[in-house]
């Protein structure tokens, strides 16, 4: 068996060979599949439309070695891109701040110690164009500079771009648009969407709901993380990069389909939680376990389980709960 994944994480001690190989047998025939349908999809050629067969041929999964090229496409980083050439190697070579340089430098070693891509004896070692992509993105985007989480982030997509520049385009993809407001010093649309969250767990997982208000538990308490690391190290990596494959066609209403998914799949192992720790325990043990490792089906279920989510109904909470935090603070 393989300590190492193919993306270059190791395995935990316990991690559970035997069921992942029964998924992933599973899960191969499915890859292949897709694999097929995409290269008939793209014939070789390095752009698509946007239309309803490739948002369902998104949801079913983007194979790996087309990934990257569809990320691009559909965030509009590729576009950007273009319009922009040469500008992300000018960034690297004009004047650096060096509170933002000391800032990234510091979190270099913090990024994926379990990735032995990102380990100083790799070779190559990723940690040094994650440092270009941050350093460039933050003097490109002065008003968010960096923030903790963005390491994460832009590491991923250097695993799979492997490409500095892309990953940079799409770094500027996810923060500039699909986004709102999540990595601002005052993080605002990252505490907005939290709220958002808890008004929608009212609306669909009521008990749930209920349970954290009786108990003082702040929804920031147990899922901020999935909202700043957009489930990197809370799901499993190919769970992580399906959810992704939407999120860049979808948007931001993905994150919340996906919490609600675990919320309510989850339910009655919630309800059993007593006091504070318990809660904040289970909401830890929600995120693991062949349900989110399964990711085929998990992505089924996302689109199922939470039952209609509009961009309307989510911009209006995100109205009301932003304001109620600017009244507060």
């Amino acid at each position: 068996f393989h300590r190492v994944d193919p993306y270059g994480f190791e395995r935990p001690e316990d991690f559970d060979y035997a069921s992942y190989e029964a998924f992933f047998s599973r899960y191969l025939v499915v890859l292949t599949r897709r694999a097929i349908k995409w290269s008939k999809l793209l014939k070789g050629k390095n752009s698509i439309q946007k239309s309803l067969k490739v948002k369902r041929y998104i949801r079913k999964g983007i194979p790996n070695e087309h990934r990257a090229l569809i990320w691009m496409i559909v965030s509009g980083a590729q576009t950007n891109m273009e319009q922009n050439p040469g500008y992300y190697h000018r960034l690297l070579e004009e004047e650096k701040n060096d509170k933002l340089v000391e800032a990234i430098r510091t979190d270099m070693n913090r990024t994926f110690p379990d990735n032995v891509k990102f380990r100083k004896t790799a070779d190559p070692c990723l940690q040094h164009p994650l440092y270009n992509i941050l350093v460039a993105y933050g003097h490109h985007n002065q008003a968010v500079g960096y923030c903790q989480g963005m390491n994460f982030i832009a590491g991923y997509l250097l695993l799979i771009t492997k490409n500095e520049e892309e990953s940079f385009w799409l770094l500027d993809a996810l923060i500039g648009r699909i986004l709102p407001d999540y990595y601002s010093p005052a993080m605002l649309g990252l505490k907005t969407d939290q709220e958002v969250l808890g008004e929608l767990v009212k609306m669909k997982v009521p008990a749930v709901a209920e349970l954290m208000e009786r108990h003082g538990v702040m929804w920031t308490l147990v899922v901020s993380r999935w909202f700043i690391c957009l489930f990197i190290d809370i799901l499993p990596v190919e769970t992580v990069l399906r959810i992704w494959d939407c999120l860049f066609y979808e948007g931001s209403k993905i994150i919340f389909r996906v919490a609600l998914t675990l919320i309510k799949q989850h339910q009655a192992f919630i309800l059993e939680a007593t006091n504070f720790p318990d809660i904040c325990d289970k909401f830890k043990q929600i995120t693991k376990g062949t349900f989110v490792t399964e990711c085929h089906s998990f992505m089924q279920k996302i689109f199922t389980d939470p039952g209609s989510l509009s961009m309307a109904t989510i911009n209006k909470l995100r109205e009301t709960c932003r304001e109620k935090l600017l009244s507060q603070g």
